[in-house]
């Protein structure tokens, strides 16, 4: 029985994902062997010894210490694409946002209806301060085109924008899935220059953090309308405010709004709304579900932060699998204790992942708690967990 502890609410429909005769879920497991969690933050948790891995329902994981969790052979996994329609919806919602003064002009007409005007008396000669610049032929650039991203720019060349993307880690399923009509920049700077709008749907990391300072807004065009559903951090505040007093910015629309940003009339601020839709709740939690269920039963891993992706179907009478450090000879000093004992390997599988790696050897015979100890012990090793069949 497997013991999976649950932060934060997780759809009912995710958890259903994992059949009750295997697992209990648990929302005050003090030993689990897994963790499901949306935003809760978990950077201080203290990592017990029986915890293998940590899903993450949602794309950022920035709330989970992954590092550390490597370290201690505990798999992270993420949901990637599983917000994706969510996000691109709102990033729409906030072109629109950015562009015309929607939310001054709701604000207005209550002020003029609580002071007792009959609006309808002022609506002509009161709009002429929210008017604003029409999508159709400016020109968008997209940061980041992973799933949201590449969601993003092809909704906007439908709405007869001109975009441009950059993403310096562009896979080739993500430019598969990119609508040809968009354009890829070399370089950041040239999205700047050229573009009217700009919208970040980047991961945050150290060379993301404050990408957006007073550098980048030194170097954008006029008036440029920017918005950021991705991660505040991703934005020096300070930059932003200065470029909206500037006149280089004129419109900021934050899903991680502050005190400090929303004392500025040219900032709109939204309440972390990005995935907060049921269907989006759902498909993060189903996702997550799945991804520590093939794991803990299987040894597979899909969509980790941490350590490389590896699925073998399985195969033989026991599977070792093993985390270790990206170091050479791993592999040879593995079988070759196998070897020595007489155990035949049917198949193997290996990847890495920076300084990290992960192998999965099915075996022709059981290994004994001696074998698999002396593979805990070479150095390098940070984790062998033993599966049988149906175990």
């Amino acid at each position: 029985m497997y013991q999976i502890r649950t932060y934060n609410k997780i759809s009912p429909i995710g958890l259903a994902k994992l059949n009750p005769s295997r697992y209990e879920i648990d929302a005050e497991g003090a030993e689990p062997d897994a963790i499901l969690v949306r935003s809760a933050d978990l950077k201080d948790l203290e990592l017990n010894p029986s915890l293998l891995a940590i899903a993450r329902a949602g794309a950022g994981y920035n709330n989970i210490p992954v590092e550390r969790c490597a370290e201690q052979g505990i798999v992270v996994f993420n949901t990637p694409g599983a917000n994706a329609n969510a996000v691109k919806e709102l990033a729409l919602c906030a072109l629109f946002l950015a562009s015309r003064d929607i939310k001054g002009g709701i604000n207005w007409l209550r002020e003029q209806s609580e002071a007792g005007v009959e609006v309808s008396s002022v609506v002509e000669k009161g709009k002429a301060q929210f008017v604003g610049p029409e999508l159709m032929h400016k020109t968008l650039g997209v940061v980041g085109l992973g799933m949201i991203g590449a969601a993003v720019a092809n909704a906007a060349v439908e709405l007869g924008m001109e975009v441009w993307g950059f993403d310096p880690y562009l896979s080739v399923a993500s430019a598969v899935r990119l609508d040809n009509r968009v354009h890829l920049a070399s370089d950041i700077n040239e999205l700047y220059r050229r573009c009217d709008y700009l919208t970040l749907h980047t991961v945050l990391s150290d060379s993301t953090r404050g990408m957006i300072g007073m550098e980048a807004v030194a170097a954008m065009k006029p008036g440029l309308r920017l918005i950021n559903l991705a991660r505040g951090e991703i934005v020096n505040d300070s930059a932003v405010l200065a470029g909206l007093e500037s006149g280089k910015v004129a419109v900021y629309v934050t899903d991680f709004p502050n005190n400090r940003l929303l004392a500025n009339p040219h900032v709109v601020g939204l309440p972390h709304l990005g995935a907060s839709t049921p269907e989006s709740e759902l498909n993060c939690a189903v996702m997550a579900a799945r991804e520590i269920r093939e794991y803990l039963e299987t040894g597979n891993i899909v969509n980790s932060v941490n350590y490389p992706s590896l699925s073998m179907d399985p195969s033989g009478v026991q599977r070792l699998c093993v985390l270790h450090r990206n170091i050479p000879a791993m592999l040879a000093k593995i079988t070759t204790l196998l070897s020595n004992d007489g155990i035949n390997v049917e198949n193997m599988g290996n990847k890495s992942r920076g300084e990290y790696a992960y192998t999965v050897i099915d075996l022709g015979s059981e290994a004994d708690d001696s074998v698999i100890r002396e593979v805990e012990e070479l150095p390098g090793v940070i984790r062998v967990r033993s599966l049988l069949p149906r175990s």
